[in-house]
């Protein structure tokens, strides 16, 4: 594999191909293991991802890159591989979560801010020592117009944070994703979250700008355009779509080679849904795909439930979810459907 941060680049939104996001914390996935009546330990995590990282199918044909725990990166499957090898001998890239989670902002009640900054050039030579080829930083916009959340104040320190973690990244010879999440957890309408992406993807790309990160080696993992949860509102996949890439050609330079969407608490079929109607849409500046979680792991979590007997059942639940959202990163999920009907 090149060591370009250009082409690492590109490997990560190959066509078909999207990132399996494993990053999740200790306290994450024990919300997620207690849902399917399986006790978190550190055994455990490594037995689940352990069966994604070995589903062959998936692991080989859709899924480029994975971005992992700081936990996961230093396990080793119960055979003694470690399991960074299991990712780079299916040919997908080993990722590394590295920000230390959003805190309340100072002064503006209902704002956060990601921290994770002290000692992270330290960290990330570390990271790149074990495999890490590429990075993850999340930083959290709320929505909430009654507070007057998000404040100008937030977008600018969470901004100038993940232009500062790209720059450092990239002088560690690792591909900075760069993760401005405007939460859809609101009851905001579709048009309030335009607003506020765009403003916080304008202040992105200012600041990345005069960090001097090269675009060309970084990744963009934003949400799509869409209605809080809370609106009552549900917008069609081609709303979603019109609103989202009318946003990206406003904002989003040319010279960045792909963006991979979270599924930022849709259902499986409604992420895999929108993706599709957004690379549906014509021929893009940029390479469109995803960067799941949930939306991935939702179905093998309940088809395995922490037995090993249930193992292949949920290997063939992963890899359903990954061939279907491999299809809509390429349009052609629909289609897929309406010949199969």
């Amino acid at each position: 594999m090149s060591e370009r941060l250009e082409d690492i680049a590109a490997a990560m939104v190959a066509d078909g191909k999207g990132i399996l996001a494993a990053d999740e914390s200790s306290g994450t996935i024990k919300k997620r293991f207690d849902v399917i009546g399986v006790e978190s330990t550190a055994d455990s995590r490594r037995d689940y991802r352990e069966l994604l990282f070995r589903s062959a199918d998936a692991m080989k044909n859709y899924i480029s890159g994975v971005i992992l725990y700081d936990e996961t990166i230093r396990q080793k499957a119960a055979d003694g591989t470690p399991l960074v090898d299991l990712i780079k001998a299916s040919g997908s890239i080993p990722g590394i979560k590295v920000d230390a989670g959003a805190k309340a902002l100072t002064g503006f009640p209902g704002d956060t801010i990601t921290e994770g900054l002290d000692g992270l050039r330290e960290r990330l030579a570390e990271y790149y020592k074990l495999g890490a080829r590429f990075a993850k930083w999340r930083a959290v916009i709320d929505i909430d117009t009654a507070k007057g959340v998000p404040s100008r104040y937030s977008i600018d320190a969470n901004t100038q944070a993940l232009a500062r973690y790209a720059a450092l990244c990239q002088e560690a010879g690792i591909v900075p994703i760069v993760e401005p999440e405007v939460l859809m957890d609101g009851a905001h309408d579709i048009d309030t979250c335009y607003d506020v992406t765009r403003a916080t993807l304008v202040k992105l790309y200012d600041a990345l700008y005069d960090a001097r990160v090269k675009l060309e080696g970084s990744i963009l993992k934003p949400n799509m355009v869409i209605a809080g949860k809370k609106s009552g509102q549900k917008n069609s996949p081609e709303e979603v779509a019109e609103k989202t890439l009318r946003l990206f050609r406003e904002t989003v330079p040319v010279a960045v080679p792909g963006i991979a969407f979270l599924s930022g608490g849709q259902s499986d079929e409604e992420a895999t849904a929108n993706l599709n109607a957004i690379n549906a849409s014509g021929p893009l500046p940029w390479k469109l795909t995803f960067s799941y979680g949930r939306a991935l792991q939702a179905a093998p979590q309940k088809a395995w439930s922490g037995k090993a007997e249930n193992v292949p059942a949920a290997q063939a639940a992963f890899t359903h979810r990954a061939h279907m959202n491999s299809l809509a990163a390429r349009g052609k999920w629909q289609d897929a459907l309406e010949k199969a009907a």
